[in-house]
């Protein structure tokens, strides 16, 4: 009869102890583990580059874990490549227009994808003025966004979108913003950017 209690008591006393742990250290814990689903490698690479075009940190952030999960030899099956998964095409466009610090071509090197994917992100900002806009253009391209904004079913204004009719665009776009706002609030970016 005692060992039902004995065993009663023990699981009593982890449950009390765990229940305080989690208080005690619940916020640290899950931001240690947001942490781990949100990571910021490559900083010195998205620091400088995202210098470099103006861009908020978080926002390359988000975009790479939204395109690759931070896999460098990312292949997509649009034969997009490399950490901000962009065409060869594009990252032959971008690398012309800005040259990558080490005259690099390479779609796979760190440096050459980062540089070349901050310059395709800043030119689509400064092109559309709208961050939803230009990250429907990152991911469907410019011609579709285009189309889009010239259709009064897709924009009423020519500048916003009220629907992307690609799903997988939605979604995308929806996630790159959820990942920059979870970047924002877990890392303490400012908001103002």
């Amino acid at each position: 009869m005692r060992r039902p209690r004995r065993w009663l008591a023990v699981v009593l006393v982890v449950l009390v102890t765990g229940g305080l742990l989690g208080i005690l250290l619940g916020p640290r814990l899950t931001d240690w583990g947001l942490r781990q689903l949100y990571p910021r490698p490559f900083s010195q690479v998205v620091s400088r580059e995202a210098g470099e075009f103006g861009l908020p940190e978080e926002l390359v952030y988000a975009v790479i874990r939204a395109e690759s999960g931070f896999d460098q030899k990312a292949c997509s099956r649009a034969d997009a490549k490399g950490l901000m998964q962009l065409t060869e095409a594009t990252f032959l466009w971008m690398a012309a227009e800005y040259p990558p610090e080490n005259g690099g071509g390479d779609v796979f090197d760190v440096n050459d994808n980062v540089h070349c994917g901050c310059a395709l992100l800043r030119r689509l900002l400064d092109h559309y003025g709208e961050l939803q806009v230009a990250l429907a253009a990152y991911n469907a391209g410019i011609g579709n966004v285009d189309g889009w904004l010239s259709d009064p079913e897709q924009s009423q204004d020519g500048r916003t979108l009220v629907n992307i009719p690609f799903p997988e665009t939605a979604a995308y776009v929806e996630k790159v913003q959820k990942n920059r706002n979870v970047y924002r609030k877990l890392y303490g970016y400012e908001t103002a950017k």
